[in-house]
């Protein structure tokens, strides 16, 4: 009884925690969708790769969104026609570098100041790199949801072309979207009145859609919070390998919004490696339980896998490599 009324507090806390972020990332899409012109954004954002993942990384600074937020405006970046580095950046970064973040975090380890110096680093590689790899995909449409990849148009390939795109994403095929049509949310000739209407749909839609999957999430890392022993996570947390592990899993399992995640973090300090400290820093705001449910409605299951592997590969490797430098 005791558990469930401690998993029931937890869920509680979870989702009071994210659901403003969340509101405010769908309030954001909502923005994007009725008052920018597509057009104009669309024309800013840099066609190139690596230009388009540094400034999708610091888009945080417009729109400083976590976790639960960030899901939202990515996924209305791409349906209005954004780079895939923008927006894998943007996903991947938003909820680090944005100075919401940056500010709890030098304050949490205003004694270490080098932890927030390499959070933010760590996570614009991190981001960079992922959403270069993804920017290798021609046709999006085979990677993302139906719903999202109707809004988009067919990739252009010369004739006798090679087909590109990652081995475990796979190559460009063409796909039948016959019957689902073009969709045109082009709305920002309408008026005033018109547009608030449609956002208020718009955030009333998207709340019902991501707002359930949130309580969904907020459930299932509650209750594995109960029911896995902490002291099992803590005990791997001596060396410099199973420190990392054990944090990267500890914040899968917490699933601590990125706001308040660096207090949390603090109270391992004195016990825990910094490359372990920094692996739950910038996994935690990545991959949780609650993010995997959101970003499972922008994107295919393999891409989000392909998406969670490379990130904690890219994770684990460089925190173990600044664990040895400080050793």
């Amino acid at each position: 009884m005791n558990q469930l009324i401690s998993a029931f507090t937890l869920f509680l806390s979870l989702l009071v925690e994210a659901m403003p972020f969340l509101l405010m990332g769908v309030m954001l899409s909502g923005i994007l969708l009725i008052f920018v012109d597509e057009r104009k954004l669309i024309a800013i954002l840099p066609k190139n790769p690596f230009l388009g993942a540094l400034a999708g990384s610091f888009l945080g600074f417009m729109f400083p969104v976590c976790e639960c937020g960030n899901v939202p405006v990515a996924r209305r970046l791409i349906s209005q026609g954004a780079p895939i580095s923008v927006a894998v950046s943007f996903l991947l970064a938003a909820p680090t570098i944005n100075p919401v973040v940056i500010w709890a975090t030098w304050t949490a380890f205003r004694d270490q100041p080098e932890i927030a110096f390499l959070r933010i680093v760590l996570s614009f590689l991190i981001a960079t790199i992922v959403s270069m790899v993804f920017s290798s995909q021609k046709d999006l449409r085979a990677i993302l949801q139906p719903n999202i990849a109707i809004a988009l148009p067919a990739p252009k390939v010369k004739a006798g072309a090679v087909p590109v795109g990652t081995f475990f994403l796979g190559e460009d095929q063409p796909l039948d979207w016959s019957g689902y049509g073009a969709v045109n949310n082009q709305v920002i000739n309408k008026s005033l009145p018109e547009r608030l209407n449609l956002l208020l749909d718009n955030t009333l839609a998207e709340m019902r859609e991501l707002g359930a999957i949130l309580v969904i999430g907020s459930a299932i890392a509650a209750i594995i919070q109960v029911w896995v022993p902490r002291d099992i996570i803590l005990s791997l947390g001596q060396g410099p390998v199973s420190s990392i592990l054990a944090m990267m899993i500890l914040a899968a399992i917490v699933s601590i919004c990125s706001t308040v995640d660096a207090f949390f973090a603090l109270s391992f300090a004195s016990t825990f490696t910094g490359g372990s400290l920094l692996s739950f820093l910038v996994f935690g705001p990545i991959i949780d339980l609650k993010a995997i449910g959101l970003i499972l409605t922008v994107f295919q299951k393999r891409a989000v896998v392909y998406m969670f592997l490379l990130t904690a590969q890219l994770t684990f490797l460089s925190c173990l490599f600044i664990n040895f430098q400080i050793r």
